[in-house]
């Protein structure tokens, strides 16, 4: 039997709602309002377009939403803003609702939406709140993996903490008001360093603020405007002004972290516009020209290694650009258009070599493109949108090996192959047991997948297909008990987290035999644990970051009582005791560094 489908798209200034399969939708949109908490786990959330699209899944088995194949899916463009959905019960098949006529939807839960940049990346914040609009909190999904690390966590004084798309590093800290920056708050860069402190208003900067460099050195202090630079003055990294700005206005110059000169040129409204130079990081001019709202408009482009030869020229924003590393390979070429790539390009290596090619939308990978090894081989072909993957076909080696639909580049729905085009895994909405392959098409992973990811029981297999390691995944890590092997032998048993050692386990040597066991924390010995040298006891006592600290006790080769007493960083300091092969005390006192006082 069909599954029932409810679609919700908010296209223009209406919520089209519209219902097929099954006929009693009241009673299933009864049961899905009342079990949304449960069930929460079970959404997916993508953005494409111009408009929102959200579709539930029901299984008409379990007469609610299936926790592991149910799914909405949001497509929306970011230009999208502070919209409202409610997933009020429904009685006929089509009904459109006019948004402003929403606020008085009586719904017992409501999603909203919120969308902006940070770091030239669309962040997607999704929260949770009762009908009264209390007690906001932060959705609990397997759970944000859908999401790949964009997402915010509350506290009970409203101070938001946000993570970055990609590699989930912490990019904000402070205080939020109706789901947006509102009051104190600091912005971090990839390494964790301050590079913003200061006041927010909707979203943006406004008020007093602080910028820093890579280097966590000042680089701005003074007042903000809806995001942009008002009043206050520059630094070059040593702590010298070199311009001020008063209402948006000045002479600009800023500095890359070791104090070489990046740019020099006017300023109106807080951000680059009229006459203005770059360059790059060994200070040779780049750019030369005319600036409009922080984008080039009008100039010439140089290769930027010292001949100032003119490699683009730009008219109204719009030409063909050429831009070069800093060994003088060409980097990029293409169509720019307002001063970011955009329409057809392509990309090359560090040495030259064609990497990618394909179209490009405000400086991102969007539409049709291809990537290429350093060989000239095609490893992918398909859409992207906001520079991931959409869907499309993967290759290694001239050779198809997955075909289907992608979630932030991870496979998502579709099917895999072998060498020989034989179907050896399929995806649904990311589960499935899956086959990964290196580019020399040697089997790298193999094990189950969940939610695009590895949950679940796996191995890994290293360069020359020997099994690497077993164990237990959870989110893409290792989590749980796991196996590591060198060279086909056993090496470490124990327990993960986060992908690394953590509780308790085993170390063995080349030939198998036990080394070490005890207990582990962020991958180093840490806690109690006993040394092992040929399968006898030679040591056991207290770890701390991999090396004996603390109390312990040393063997000879005949398991024989040696030493007593305290250790730091790994060697005999304190107060101690050291034994005779008879076992009769030979020495009691103080140590340093392992040498008695």
């Amino acid at each position: 039997m069909e599954d029932t489908k409810v679609i919700f798209e908010l296209d223009g200034n209406n919520l089209i709602i519209q219902c097929s399969g099954q006929d009693k939708m009241k009673d299933i949109c009864q049961k899905y309002a009342t079990k949304i908490d449960k069930n929460i786990d079970s959404l997916l959330f993508l953005y494409e377009g111009n408009k929102i699209n959200l579709e539930l899944t029901f299984s008409n088995q379990a007469n609610s939403i299936d926790r592991n194949n149910g799914e909405m899916k949001i497509l929306v463009s970011k230009k999208v803003n502070n919209k409202s959905i409610s997933s009020n019960c429904m009685k006929d098949d089509n009904v459109s609702y006019n948004k402003e006529l929403l606020k008085n939807v009586k719904s017992k839960y409501i999603v909203n939406i919120f969308f902006s940049f940070i770091n030239e990346r669309i962040k997607l914040k999704i929260v949770k709140h009762n009908k009264h609009l209390q007690d906001i909190i932060n959705i609990k999904l397997i759970n944000y993996e859908f999401l790949s690390g964009r997402y915010i966590i509350y506290d009970n004084n409203g101070i938001v903490k946000e993570y970055a798309r990609a590699n989930d590093y912490l990019i904000f800290e402070g205080e939020y008001l109706n789901g947006q920056r509102n009051g104190k708050g600091k912005e971090y860069g990839n390494d964790d360093i301050l590079k913003f402190e200061g006041e927010y208003l909707n979203g943006l900067r406004n008020g007093k603020g602080k910028e820093y460099n890579y280097e966590g050195k000042l680089k701005f202090e003074g007042e903000y405007l809806n995001g942009n630079k008002w009043n206050g003055k520059g630094y070059d990294g040593s702590n010298n002004v070199v311009y001020e700005l008063k209402k948006g206005k000045g002479y600009v110059k800023e500095y890359y972290s070791d104090g070489i000169l990046s740019f020099e040129g006017e300023y109106l409204n807080g951000l680059r516009n009229g006459k203005g130079k770059e360059y790059n990081y060994e200070g040779i001019l780049e750019f030369e020209g005319e600036y409009f709202n922080e984008n080039k408009w009008n100039g010439k482009g140089y290769e930027g290694f010292g001949e100032n030869n003119i490699v683009y020229e730009l008219k109204n924003g719009k030409g063909y650009i050429k831009e070069y590393n800093s060994d003088g390979k060409l980097s990029f070429e293409g169509e720019y258009l307002y001063g970011e790539r955009n329409g057809k390009g392509k990309e090359y290596d560090y040495n030259g070599i064609l990497i990618f090619e394909g179209e490009y939308i405000n400086g991102l990978r969007n539409g049709k493109g291809k990537n290429y090894d350093v060989n000239g081989n095609i490893i992918f072909e398909g859409e992207y949108l906001y520079d991931d993957k959409l869907r499309g076909r993967e290759f290694i080696n001239n050779k198809l090996v997955f075909e289907g639909e992608y979630l932030f580049n991870k496979s998502r729905n579709g099917k895999g192959y072998d060498e020989n085009g034989n179907i050896i895994y399929e995806l649904k909405n990311g589960n499935g047991y899956v086959k990964e392959y290196g580019y020399d098409g040697k089997l790298i992973l193999e094990g189950e997948y969940l939610n695009g990811k590895r949950n679940g029981k796996g191995k890994e297999y290293d360069y020359e297909g020997k099994l690497e390691f077993e164990g237990e995944y959870l989110n893409g890590e290792r989590k749980g008990k796991g196996k590591k092997y060198y060279n086909g032998m056993l090496e470490f048993e124990g327990e993960y987290l986060n992908g690394e050692r953590n509780g308790k386990g085993k170390e063995y040597d080349y030939e198998g035999i036990l080394k070490f066991e005890g207990e582990y924390l962020n991958g180093k010995r840490n806690g109690k644990g006993k040394e092992y040298f040929d399968g006898k006891l030679r040591f056991e006592g207290e770890y701390l970051n991999g090396k004996r600290n603390g109390k312990g006790k040393e063997y000879d080769y005949r398991c024989r009582l040696r030493f007593e007493g305290e250790y730091l960083n790994g060697e005999r300091n304190g107060k101690g005791k050291e034994y005779n092969y008879n076992g009769i005390l030979e020495f009691e006192g103080e140590y340093l560094n392992g040498q008695r006082i």
